[in-house]
């Protein structure tokens, strides 16, 4: 793979050279996870990413078909807190370090509400050490962390349609609240 600069602060991934002559294709979860994965395995790419020990540091990069990619260092102790990438699918992998990630195995509604109570059954956690990933679907709530006291994790994400918004929660047990809506100009 190869980087090349798109704007200020932001970088372009580029994979195979072939041409391509035919409308490009929606990329489905598989072709995200495979995206990440060949993403994360570019050990340039991946070297290249400054990391600042305060907080989490990112490059964007172009996905397959269309797709958002980022490619996000997480200091130690770091998370994003509980969200959802609304109406896109997506996949991320770990790159170096270890990653936690906490989701919730049910479908949310995607609007009309502000506080739902969690049934006791929801919660799962994985484990995801470098070279590791996962894809998910539409409305998959999750919160990421980087648990480690000493050492910086380095993962790659792609989502497809690009970000329309992502919904912030806060949680408290089983009571999960919409807290905030943000919108692309608000981390681009």
């Amino acid at each position: 793979m190869s980087v090349s600069p798109v704007a200020s602060g932001s970088a372009t991934v580029s994979g195979s050279s072939a041409v391509s002559t035919s409308a490009p294709r929606t990329p489905t979860q598989a072709d995200l996870l495979d995206f990440v994965r060949r993403t994360a395995a570019d050990a340039e790419l991946i070297a290249s990413l400054p990391l600042d020990p305060e907080g989490r540091t990112w490059v964007r990069l172009e996905g397959p078909g269309g797709s958002e990619a980022w490619l996000i260092g997480w200091p130690p102790g770091t998370g994003t807190g509980w969200h959802d990438h609304a109406e896109s699918i997506g996949a991320f992998t770990t790159a170096a370090g270890e990653l936690k990630e906490n989701s919730l195995a049910a479908r949310l509604p995607a609007d009309g509400w502000k506080t739902l109570e969690l049934t006791d059954d929801v919660d799962r956690e994985r484990r995801l050490p470098a070279g590791r990933g996962r894809a998910f679907g539409r409305h998959h709530v999750h919160e990421v962390l980087n648990e480690s006291t000493d050492r910086h994790a380095i993962s790659v994400h792609a989502y497809y349609p690009p970000l329309p918004q992502i919904r912030r929660y806060s949680r408290v047990g089983q009571v999960l609240r919409l807290e905030q809506v943000e919108r692309p100009e608000d981390w681009q």
